[in-house]
């Protein structure tokens, strides 16, 4: 599908001060590879030239984005002011295939690891998250594999059914692409949303729980620190943790008092 982008705001393109201004923050980032392969985020993210506006009142958007293991995806977004909640999982093949030991085990299950992202869109806009995705939290030039991951399961995608979040993204992708910022071409996908399958509870918040972890330490842990230099208005300190509908249920129930009744849960 083509879309035709719409330049809806001329203050965020790109300008020369924007530039000059990427310029000079690069030159300030410390040199970290986040893999054994080039680095293609060493490049700047480029400022939207197409976004959707943030809402007056709080409401709630939600987003699929698959950038290769799901650890570091949540991890990122977990750091991000706005985001309420990121759940790591499966999504592009069968509820019975979704599991950790299948879909690493067998590239055909058609699943890929991703990360579901809610947040509040009276903080952020899709654009804030692909900036992100694009520059931060995986290398979207990798085709099937990202880093030590290779294969299917760890490919660049975006799962998406509204017609102006795939104008957003497809926009942002050949600005990105006719900037010749990174190395290669993006080899992000634009997919139709699937059917969204959580990953099991050890795979959750894995590196809030693993720290000192070597995968962590070395393909995880450098995305949050650029995350924090790229995007300081953006980061939180202290990240959010994964929590499962269950126990989101479970907060509004009235909690019982000494006369039987109960006040819902804060």
């Amino acid at each position: 599908m083509t879309f035709e982008a719409k330049r809806l705001h001329p203050q965020r393109l790109l300008s020369r001060r924007a530039l000059l201004s990427s310029l000079l923050l690069a030159a300030s980032l410390p040199a970290a590879r986040l893999h054994a392969e080039p680095d293609p985020q060493a490049a700047i993210p480029l400022p939207l030239s197409y976004d959707l506006q943030r809402t007056d009142e709080p409401g709630t958007g939600t987003i699929i984005l698959a950038g290769g293991c799901y650890w570091g995806m949540q991890a990122v977004y977990q750091h991000v002011k706005g985001v309420t909640n990121v759940t790591a999982g499966y999504t592009g093949g069968l509820k019975s295939t979704a599991s950790y030991a299948k879909v690493t085990g067998d590239p055909s299950t058609g699943h890929a690891e991703a990360v579901l992202i809610e947040y509040d869109t009276a903080k952020l806009t899709l654009g804030d998250l692909l900036q992100i995705f694009f520059f931060v939290a995986h290398d979207p030039t990798q085709l099937n594999r990202q880093g030590p991951d290779v294969g299917p399961q760890y490919r660049s995608s975006i799962f998406t059914d509204v017609v102006e979040e795939k104008r957003v993204a497809v926009t942002y992708m050949n600005d990105i692409d006719y900037a010749k910022l990174l190395p290669h071409p993006i080899a992000t996908k634009l997919r139709d949303r699937f059917p969204f399958y959580p990953a099991e509870g050890y795979q959750q918040n894995y590196v809030q729980n693993h720290p000192t972890q070597r995968y962590v330490l070395y393909n995880d842990r450098p995305k949050i620190a650029r995350l924090k230099a790229l995007f300081p208005a953006l980061y939180r300190e202290v990240p959010l943790r994964y929590e499962p509908e269950e126990r989101k249920r479970r907060k509004l129930l009235p909690i019982p008092d000494a006369t039987g009744k109960g006040e819902a849960a804060s």
